[in-house]
C-alpha cells in the first residue's frame, strides 16, 4: 500500500460526499454572510442553552458525593454556568456585546504570538505565511474593538459563517484530491 492510499484511505471510493458536504458548508457559509446578525443572535441562544444544561446537570451532581470536600465549589462553578446560560438566552444580543472585547482581545494576543514565532522563524521558508496571519488576526481584533459595541451584534455571526466557509473548501478540496486519486488508481490497473 503506497503513501496516497494509507493517507486517503477509503476515501477515494466515496469522494462525491465529501464534495457535496464540502459545496453544502460553502452554501451554508455565504448565507450566514448575509445573516450575520442573525447568526450572533444563535450562536449566543445556542451556547447559552448548552452552559445551561451543563450548570444544570453539574448542580445535580454537585450533592450526590457525601463528604467530598469540593462540593462547595462545584456547585459555585454550576451556579456560574446555570446564571451565565440563564443571562444568555434572556438577552442574546446583550451577552454577544459582552463577549465580543474578549474574542478582540483574544485575536490581538494571538496575532501578537503568531508574529512573534514568525519573527523567531524567519529564516526558514514560509515564515511570511505565520508573519501574514499574525497580522491579520492582530488587526481583525483591533477592528473589532474599535467598533465595538456594535461589532458585538455581528462579529460572532461572521466567524461562525467565516468558518463553515473555510470548513466547505477545505472538504471539497480534499474531496477532489481523493477523486485524483482513485483516477490515477483506475487508469493504473
Amino acid at each position: 500500500m503506497g503513501e496516497t492510499e494509507r493517507l486517503f484511505g477509503a476515501l477515494p471510493e466515496k469522494w462525491g460526499w465529501l464534495v457535496g458536504f464540502g459545496i453544502l458548508s460553502i452554501l451554508l457559509g455565504v448565507i450566514g454572510l448575509g445573516m450575520t446578525f442573525g447568526l450572533t443572535i444563535a450562536g449566543v441562544l445556542l451556547f447559552g442553552v448548552l452552559l445551561a444544561i451543563s450548570g444544570g446537570i453539574q448542580l445535580f451532581d454537585a450533592f450526590k458525593y457525601h463528604g467530598w470536600k469540593s462540593t462547595l465549589l462545584h456547585t459555585a462553578i454550576a451556579l456560574i454556568y446555570l446564571v451565565a446560560g440563564a443571562t444568555m438566552i434572556v438577552d442574546p444580543a446583550g451577552a454577544a456585546i459582552a463577549l465580543t472585547p474578549f474574542l478582540g482581545v483574544a485575536l490581538i494576543a494571538t496575532g501578537v504570538l503568531r508574529a512573534t514565532i514568525a519573527w523567531q522563524h524567519r529564516g526558514v521558508r514560509g515564515w511570511q505565511w505565520a508573519a501574514g496571519g499574525g497580522a491579520l488576526s492582530l488587526l481583525l481584533g483591533v477592528v473589532i474593538l474599535l467598533g465595538w459595541p456594535v461589532s458585538g451584534l455581528w462579529v460572532i455571526g461572521l466567524v461562525i459563517a467565516v468558518e463553515l466557509l473555510i470548513n466547505g473548501w477545505t472538504a471539497l478540496f480534499l474531496g477532489l484530491a481523493a477523486r485524483r486519486v482513485k483516477q490515477k488508481q483506475t487508469t493504473a490497473t
